[in-house]
This record gives structure tokens, sequence and C-alpha cells, in this order.
């Protein structure tokens, strides 16, 4: 699972107000290249939660943890390809393979196996 989609997240458990961000508890992760999209980037910065990307980034276990992107960003760092190479590395390449989302409020865990978040709900959940 890349950052990306972790950051489209939110528990849709019955009842929870506040189902965003999920934490992120990654237990084995892996880099793989992808390739560099600057129009991308750009296109999608404005849908990405800046706050909640910073701080799943930065829960990774030390040897993938990400410290390098700032704690905010704005469109005009979008014009610096040193920002927009680090942005794509927090987003792209980096992919929990196992570890578990969990929700702030319920603290229900979702699994995560093989690089798949589970948000299955359970019927008595839905």
């Amino acid at each position: 699972m890349r950052l990306l989609t972790h950051n489209m997240l939110a528990c849709n458990v019955k009842g929870v107000v506040n189902g965003y961000p999920l934490r992120l508890e990654a237990e084995i992760v892996a880099e793989r290249a992808a390739d560099f999209q600057a129009d991308f980037l750009r296109h999608i910065f404005g849908r990405i939660d800046w706050k909640a990307l910073v701080s799943a980034a930065r829960s990774l276990p030390e040897e993938h943890r990400v410290v390098d992107l700032p704690e905010e960003a704005d469109p005009s760092m979008l014009d610096s390809e040193e920002f927009l190479r680090r942005f794509h590395r927090a987003l792209l390449e980096i992919h929990v393979e196992k570890g578990a989302l969990v929700c702030p409020e319920s603290g229900r865990r979702f699994p995560i196996d093989k690089g798949i978040p589970n948000m299955l709900l359970n019927e008595d959940e839905i």
C-alpha cells in the first residue's frame, strides 16, 4: 500500500465520526522505484492531506522513515524539483507490505497484508 492510498482511506465503521486519518502501523516496508511524473504530483497535491502524509511518512520503521518532508507545504513549492522528488518518494515509492491501519476514534484495526489494506467491515459495523 502506497502512502497515496493511506491518504485517501478512512474508517467507515457505523457511528464513527472522526475516522480520518488512520494511524499507520507499518511492520514491513519496501521501496520500489516509480517513474517520476512532476505533472501528476502537481495535479494530486491539492487532494493530499499534507499533515496526514507527513505523519504517516514519519511513522515508518527507521530504515524507511521519510523525514525530509516539510511540516507544511503550499502550491508555490511545486516549482521546486527537489520538493517534487521528496513528495514523489513519500507518496509513490514507499510501500507498506505488512502492518495495520488504526481508526483514531474507535481503535478498530484494519490489517495490511501483502500490500493490501483489508477495510472490510464486520456485519455489526455496517
